[in-house]
């Protein structure tokens, strides 16, 4: 088990981007936790943050030593390397000297922007996730759990499903210990399960009827599209299930090992835990608590 030292990182500014995400608000806590002088980057924020207005940029990295970086929505989005190239210049002319990446299995313009990140001269670290847990609880998936039947186009390619507790712990490590500069940690589930396994769980562990349906790509893409969702979101999606879900990520990394030390969290773990808060919970009660 690796024994990290706290550095001068955990007494100064550090830059959560993507602060009210999935990973970022589980960082800024953690981060909050420790003690960690933290500013939280995102539109609603002040100063206000936005990918694609950089005149906003240099008030969120003033003072700033150490940086989490989350893409929203995806590093795989048309346009997301040049951001990340501006954005790695702009942190390096503002004294940042640590910067830690969320990025995606299989995706080869993560890959790129990863590639930007370990070229700036300064410490970095990667963290390179496969499909979130919370997907399926905070996420894009919910109010089809809500629904009782999850329709996706993902067959029986078996997915290491990944806690998003787990990446954070991993890149607040990143960010205030020494010993992670220069990884790249790929982070996985401990095992392999399907979209219709991984609904199972969900079912098991709630005591709900939920069904797994698989439906063609083509019929997906055009539900995306008929609720209205944001265009970079439907790309994204059709992304992932065309391309990404085609097996290259069917395998199980230590990255959550090599980093932390401890086992990853299991889907079924993660499963009775959302359980147990009630976020599945389909009675009026917990609809409006869900909604609000």
């Amino acid at each position: 088990m690796k024994v990290m030292n706290s550095t001068k990182f955990s007494n100064q500014l550090t830059v959560v981007l993507g602060g009210t995400g999935k990973t970022g608000r589980r960082v800024v806590e953690r981060l909050a936790n420790r003690g960690v002088p933290t500013r939280v980057a995102s539109r609603a924020a002040d100063p206000s943050f936005d990918w694609g207005d950089q005149s906003t940029w240099d008030a969120v990295l003033d003072g700033v030593t150490a940086a989490y970086v989350s893409y929203a929505p995806d590093l795989a989005i048309p346009g997301a390397t040049d951001h990340i190239r501006d954005f790695v210049e702009k942190a390096v002319e503002h004294g940042v000297r640590r910067l830690v990446l969320l990025s995606g299995r299989g995706e080869e313009e993560a890959q790129r922007c990863e590639r930007i990140v370990q070229n700036s001269g300064i410490e970095w670290t990667v963290v390179r996730a496969s499909w979130f847990n919370q997907n399926f609880s905070e996420g894009e998936f919910l109010d089809r759990v809500l629904g009782g039947a999850i329709t996706l186009p993902a067959g029986d390619v078996p997915e290491p499903f990944v806690d998003a507790d787990d990446i954070a712990d991993i890149a607040v490590a990143a960010l205030t210990e020494d010993g992670h500069a220069g990884q790249i940690y790929e982070v996985t589930g401990p095992r392999m399960l399907t979209f219709k396994e991984a609904v199972a769980e969900i079912a098991r562990a709630s005591g709900r009827e939920i069904q797994y349906v698989q439906i063609p790509r083509e019929a997906f893409a055009a539900g995306i599209a008929e609720s209205g969702a944001p265009d970079d979101i439907a790309w994204l999606l059709d992304y992932l299930f065309s391309t990404v879900l085609d097996g290259r990520n069917a395998y199980v990394c230590d990255g959550v090992q090599r980093a932390l030390g401890r086992e990853p969290v299991d889907f079924a773990e993660y499963a009775r835990r959302i359980a147990d808060s009630g976020v599945w919970d389909v009675s009026s009660s917990r609809q409006t608590a869900v909604a609000s």
